[in-house]
């Protein structure tokens, strides 16, 4: 049974913008597809994409949002705008200024600041109290808005913010050093390709992680030669066993107790950043510490585990690369993929050339292989008979053939 093709979506910007046109929050427009708010949060800003039925009802009720939004720009099109009231001029005349309303004091009209004019002699005498209150207190000069930072120190000032606590968080999820630096780094370096998206997402430390998450688990990590060499464990023995019970996990619950007990993440973020619905969320969490406790009983209580885990992650001396490294990296690796995928597409269009310019242009049967042809005697050259051949030749010519007389053909 073949799969249709998937409801279009609009894009996620598009889609922030048609649900804050109709004044709906994440909350309310979770409950009307009926989801998580932050699996919205994730739908909004591209880290997730819905699937099956949650996506046909995300589209349609995206389709229904944008159709409120066009009908209500051609009602206010087609509905004239009143004209602003005609303001009238201020004159001198008390006559002409508005009644006062009956048992209200008229309120005293404030007196106009007096102008400091040029003056060819000084004043004498006292000067006057407003005069005296700006010379005593200067006007402050409005300071130089704060130059904006450029993509590159965005970058490093959130490589650098999150970077290391990331770091500590992998090596909870796979047990080894190297691959926890390595899957960070890479993240970043996705991040930096993907600047300007990942610059406008409300949370960028958590699409970072999310990246970073999903290539530490990766199934093809275990056929890397490295991942044959087990690194040396920690050197508590405490913290060996909350790793090694860690490890056990399935890696659907070791993220989500990562996220929930670890990161400090709640049950709805979790949920939407590991692609799941709140209570399976719930469940493998529940499953996670199920299995913790039965190894660890101490570590029953969330609060001691949560401890535990930031005491685990902190006592291994994990260090990060330096920004512009990470940066240097991600553009060599984008320059190397272009530069293959140009390669590939020069190689692809001159093996097709060649095979145009040397393809035959007619049928040409193919030729039939030989086979031997059995039961035929071999080709000898003649030679003298033998006596029983000379004997047998005789006796043929002597003998009258059997069978009918020749019969001539002749009129009746």
């Amino acid at each position: 049974m073949t799969r249709g093709p998937a409801t279009p979506l609009p894009s996620p910007k598009a889609r922030r913008r048609l649900r804050e046109a109709a004044s709906l929050t994440q909350t309310q427009l979770a409950e009307r597809v009926g989801v998580a708010p932050g699996t919205v949060r994730a739908w909004e800003s591209g880290r997730t994409t819905p699937r099956g039925r949650k996506r046909e009802a995300y589209a349609r009720l995206l389709k229904t949002l944008a159709e409120e939004e066009e009908s209500a720009a051609r009602q206010a099109a087609r509905t004239p705008q009143p004209a602003p009231p005609p303001k009238t001029e201020p004159t001198g005349d008390r006559a002409s200024a508005p009644e006062a309303c009956p048992g209200a004091e008229a309120e005293p009209e404030p007196e106009p600041e007096p102008v400091a004019m040029p003056m060819p002699m000084p004043m004498r005498g006292p000067a006057p109290a407003s005069q005296a209150r700006s010379t005593r207190e200067p006007v402050p000069e409005p300071r130089p808005a704060p130059a904006p930072l450029t993509p590159a120190q965005a970058f490093d000032a959130l490589y650098e913010f999150s970077a290391p606590a990331l770091v500590r968080q992998t090596f909870l999820l796979t047990g080894r050093r190297e691959q926890a630096r390595e899957s960070v780094e890479r993240a970043f370096q996705t991040a930096w390709e993907r600047w300007p998206e990942v610059a406008r997402d409300r949370d960028p430390v958590g699409w970072v992680r999310a990246t970073a998450y999903e290539y530490a688990l990766s199934p093809w990590q275990r056929f890397r030669p490295r991942h044959r060499h087990p690194e040396p464990p920690p050197a508590d023995p405490g913290d060996r066993t909350l790793l090694n019970t860690l490890l056990r996990l399935p890696p659907r619950h070791r993220r989500t107790l990562v996220l929930y007990d670890g990161v400090g993440l709640d049950l709805p973020e979790t949920a939407a950043e590991t692609e799941a619905s709140t209570p399976a969320a719930a469940h493998r969490l529940l499953r996670a510490r199920e299995a913790v406790a039965g190894r660890l009983p101490a570590l029953a209580d969330p609060q001691v585990l949560h401890r535990r885990l930031a005491e685990l992650a902190s006592n291994e001396r994990l260090g990060a690369a330096r920004p512009p490294t990470v940066r240097r990296g991600g553009e060599r690796r984008a320059r190397f993929r272009t530069r293959a995928a140009i390669a590939f597409t020069v190689a692809l269009i001159g093996t097709t050339a060649l095979t145009v310019r040397t393809a035959p242009t007619h049928y040409e049967p193919p030729v039939s292989p030989g086979q031997a042809v059995r039961g035929v005697p071999p080709r000898v050259a003649p030679g003298s008979l033998s006596d029983e051949e000379l004997e047998l030749r005789q006796k043929l010519r002597d003998q009258m053939q059997d069978g009918p007389e020749r019969l001539s053909p002749q009129l009746e």
